[in-house]
């Protein structure tokens, strides 16, 4: 309950804010102009904290943590600010007084979509739960002008519109144009007596913004630095350039398309070379800032400035969030070696000491493998070290296996062929102390297959980290109802300490505690049924089961077993419609990569299924299938408190974690899925009675490549099957272009390794769902056990392990004195 004081300060602060906008601009004020006075308010109570922060870390020096991330997919700031803070019921009450409602404020925000999916949003939780903790963390990474695209759905097909997020301005950034930096591409590489010079390039500045990052109510606000790409005043008008002024000025945007765009691909590799440069933006300028930092520290080496570099990797630490800022290896490298003048051996040592690799994937088409050719023109000192440390690695395999000329090819960081290609996930794993998978089993195959040569070599260097998402966004934000539930049940240290949910299991028989989650559930089902009413016109049965996968749309994640089932359960009722049959809103959302032509015709398929079933007056309101167009953060934060079934349905082996699974897990749905990723680490949480597994496992997919997989033989074997497949590739949920989705049958008879094998083991897994939904008592039971048991995937969890056993640091549960007390 919010005291009356905090209330009529944020009144008065808002009012301060919204005149201040009002006498500059206008006399009527819009909701966009009562949404930016909140934000600024808010981030007013955020300003004293971040300061105070800051200069604690300074005072104290500890060992920094720097995160690396091309992708920060952070969704919205206001609530997440209040939670945080502890001001969302003064706000509330506030706002609520002024004659405003605070959720319709909250919807004016853009998402901040500087992501694709999984990885990206990993960041943002790691970021939350690093603030948390207390750790002396930094994000870095690039503020991309257009983030993840916005999704139209136009005629059953993804339409693609760019996102102008910063249309209106962000009040959660602040630009620091007094640490700008230089960034340095092209030239030439000079080796002279006095050492190595990279010579003649073109400079782009990158220009830092801060956001902050608020931990949970311990006045730790951390910061996301994130740069944006701006040309030098002098760009393209030098001596040799006295031709057309005007020309020259225009120009400047070609150094400034380097922070324009996020490239939207979700695990694929697309060897562009304006990826490649943003790539070694954001990992020179964060370079030069962790160096910067380092040196004007307090505590030297007994140096006013630091200038040895022994020290280093003890008040420094870098993650690498996939392979995307490996280049801060060799960058780190050439800092050393040629602008500080350390020992190449001795740079090396601090290099591993100071990086640690994450891995997020073993599809091969996701790896990075750029070309010797392109990093010859951008990056040619980078190349030299690269083929330097390559020579030292080989040299000592050769050493340990002599002769063994096939176990060199594989483990080379440089790939030859007729294009020779830089692996930086070899890059990453020689130049790091630590290498991590996201999940148990990805972890294992990270160990026994990708990197199998690799961890022969150095077996101390692998570990396991599973995911964890933050318990803030995802339960407390997205769920106050269910939070107040659980609180109500076993007080609120479950926030900052998720495992504490397990007290949970004391209450698995409790009567009012089973009728209370099940009204949560009841009461979200209807606001997300009224949102979409409101917002696409589609009307859906709240007492159905909402039947949830939402995710990026990709083979590998089989979108397309989901919609055999949903034709299969069409063809059941069609051809029995007086049967009883459990009503179900079947819903799939997520983006496909424009680039992508097998994902953009699963949308259309979705879609056009949809358009048949939905329509059918024979079905009624027992089947709907829905596509729910521009899925984001702020859209999952309204789905998934909503789902009552969570679809984990990726082939054994290709999910590398998954961090959607757990949000639905803690917010009450349960689990239909594949022993995959993080799956089996739910299963082995909450017993895997209480989810619903099935299909192969990885060695069953292993056994399957060896003895060859048939689609045609399951074809030919299961009537229900065969039904769906014809329907498909006769026209029938396309009539009016028959032929629409013969690509989408050729992949799945003739190309797909994957999707038939499953199919009658998940239609069979399925009927056991509605079994157990036709008694909402049990289903509720199974529901409590499994957030009672959700509590190992809190990403302060996972950022617990990674400070102990990656950075070296320890987590720390004590508070900052508030900026309103004297300091220490």
């Amino acid at each position: 309950i919010a005291g009356l004081g905090d209330v009529a300060e944020v009144r008065k602060s808002f009012n301060r804010h919204l005149h201040f906008t009002l006498v500059k601009d206008r006399n009527v004020a819009t909701p966009r102009d009562y949404y930016f006075a909140l934000a600024h308010t808010v981030r007013d109570h955020l300003v004293g904290r971040w300061i105070r922060t800051q200069q604690h870390y300074y005072e104290r020096d500890p060992k920094r943590i720097y995160y690396l991330s091309l992708e920060f997919y952070m969704g919205r700031t206001l609530q997440n600010t209040m939670v945080n803070l502890g001001l969302q019921n003064a706000c509330d009450e506030a706002i609520y007084q002024l004659g405003l409602d605070l959720e319709e404020l909250e919807e004016i925000e853009e998402d901040a979509g500087l992501g694709n999916g999984g990885l990206g949003r990993l960041a943002a939780c790691f970021l939350d739960s690093m603030a948390t903790l207390g750790l002396a963390a930094y994000g870095y990474g690039i503020r991309y002008e257009f983030g993840i695209f916005n999704q139209k759905i136009v005629d059953g097909w993804q339409v693609e519109e760019a996102d102008d997020w910063l249309r209106y301005g962000n009040p959660w950034e602040k630009a620091r144009p007094e640490y700008m930096l230089p960034v340095h591409f092209y030239g030439r590489v000079d080796h002279t007596p006095e050492g190595v010079k990279w010579i003649d390039t073109q400079v782009v500045l990158a220009m830092p913004y801060d956001t902050p990052v608020p931990g949970y109510k311990n006045n730790t606000v951390n910061t996301m630095r994130l740069w944006s790409a701006k040309a030098p005043n002098d760009f393209n008008l030098q001596e040799f350039n006295v031709g057309d002024y005007i020309e020259a000025v225009l120009d400047r945007n070609l150094a400034e398309n380097i922070s324009r765009v996020l490239y939207p691909n979700d695990n694929f590799f697309e060897g562009k070379e304006l990826r490649l440069k943003q790539e070694y933006f954001v990992v020179a300028a964060t370079l030069q800032d962790i160096i910067r930092r380092f040196k004007s520290s307090k505590f030297g080496c007994r140096d006013p400035v630091r200038t040895c570099f022994e020290t280093f990797p003890d008040k420094v630490a870098i993650q690498l969030n996939d392979t995307h800022p490996a280049l801060s290896i060799p960058e780190l490298m050439r800092i050393l070696v040629d602008m500080e003048k350390v020992d190449w051996d001795k740079a090396w040592e601090i290099t591993k000491r100071t990086c640690a690799y994450t891995n997020h994937t073993v599809l091969p088409e996701a790896l990075e493998r750029w070309p010797v050719s392109m990093f010859e023109k951008l990056l040619p000192r980078h190349l030299e070290i690269i083929y330097a440390l390559n020579q030292m690695h080989l040299d000592r395999v050769a050493a340990l296996y002599p002769g063994d000329i096939d176990r060199l090819r594989r483990m080379s960081v440089i790939e030859e062929g007729d294009c020779k290609r830089i692996n930086m996930a070899h890059l990453c794993v020689i130049g790091s102390h630590a290498v991590n998978g996201v999940a148990r089993i990805h972890s294992d195959i990270v160990k026994n297959s990708v990197f199998k040569d690799f961890y022969e070599l150095e077996p101390e260097k692998f570990q396991n980290k599973t995911n964890g998402i933050t318990p803030r966004r995802w339960l407390l934000l997205c769920n106050p109802g269910l939070a107040d539930v659980i609180a109500e049940k076993i007080g609120e240290g479950f926030i900052t300490d998720l495992s504490q949910l397990k007290k949970l299991l004391d209450f698995i028989n409790n009567e009012t505690f089973i009728r209370d989650v099940a009204k949560v559930k009841q009461e979200n089902k209807l606001k997300f049924a009224a949102y979409l009413e409101e917002q696409y016109k589609v009307k859906i049965n709240p007492s159905s089961m909402f039947d949830v996968q939402v995710k990026r749309i990709h083979e590998y994640k089989r979108q397309l077993l989901n919609c055999l089932h949903a034709i299969t359960l069409y063809n059941r009722i069609r051809r029995d419609p007086s049967k009883s049959f459990v009503p179900r809103t079947i819903m799939i959302g997520g983006k496909a990569a424009p680039g992508y032509h097998m994902a953009k015709m699963i949308i259309k398929l979705i879609t056009s299924i949809g358009e048949v079933i939905n329509n059918d007056p024979y079905v009624g309101d027992r089947l709907k299938v829905i596509f729910l167009e521009n899925y984001r953060v702020s859209l999952a934060e309204k789905v998934i408190p909503a789902a009552d079934l969570s679809q984990q349905i990726s082939t054994a082996g290709t999910e590398a974690s998954g961090t959607g699974n757990m949000k639905f897990m803690v917010n009450g749905a349960l689990t239909i899925g594949t022993m995959d990723g993080a799956n089996v680490e739910m299963a082995e949480e909450a017993g895997e009675e209480n989810l619903f597994i099935f299909g192969m496992r990885v060695e069953d997919v292993e056994a399957l490549d060896r003895q060859g997989y048939n689609a045609r033989e399951y074809y030919e074997r299961l009537p229900e099957l065969r039904q769906a497949i014809d329907q498909i590739s006769g026209g029938f949920f396309s009539p009016r272009d028959p032929g629409c989705f013969r690509d989408v049958v050729n992949m799945l008879m003739y190309h797909d390794r994957r999707v038939f094998a499953d199919y009658e083991a998940y239609v069979k897994c399925q009927g056991q769902v509605d079994q157990l939904f036709m008694d909402p008592r049990a289903w509720t039971k199974k529901v409590i056990r499994n957030i009672a048991c959700s509590g190992k995937f809190s990403s302060d969890r996972t950022i617990t392990e990674y400070a102990r056993e990656i950075w070296g640091v320890e987590p720390s549960a004590t508070k900052i004195p508030p900026p309103n007390l004297p300091r220490d």
